[in-house]
């Protein structure tokens, strides 16, 4: 049987390589984090700047074209930052509960002594 292979490797290596079976640490939590607070919000402010170069054909201020810029940069790094943030969280609580979960089968399972009767 040939292993599963990700559809979307650079991205997902990029964006969350984990699998979701363990908790996070916080190094892995922290790199998340930072990743999707800065990659997201770079592809913002990349599709924004055809937009300020129409404004800067119409006689805008550099301040004004500036100010929008960081306005659309913070905006996402606040964005994602949050949602990657709540992605790291529900990630953590899915996994704490599926390890629950295995710790009380595996418990279940070695408690089981000989069948119904007892034998």
């Amino acid at each position: 049987m040939q292993e599963y292979q990700p559809r979307f490797k650079l991205a997902r290596r990029i964006l969350f390589p984990y699998t979701g079976e363990e908790p996070l640490t916080r190094a892995q939590e922290v790199r998340v984090i930072v990743s999707w607070a800065t990659i997201f919000p770079v592809a913002l402010l990349v599709g924004t700047l055809p937009i300020v170069a129409l404004f800067s054909s119409s006689n805008a201020s550099l301040q004004k074209i500036a100010f929008i810029l960081l306005l659309v940069f913070v905006g996402g790094v606040v964005i994602f930052g949050l949602m990657a943030w709540f992605v790291v969280f529900m990630i953590n609580r899915s996994a704490r509960l599926l390890q629950r979960q295995k710790a009380q089968k595996s418990a279940r399972i070695s408690n089981f002594s000989g069948g119904r009767y007892g034998s």
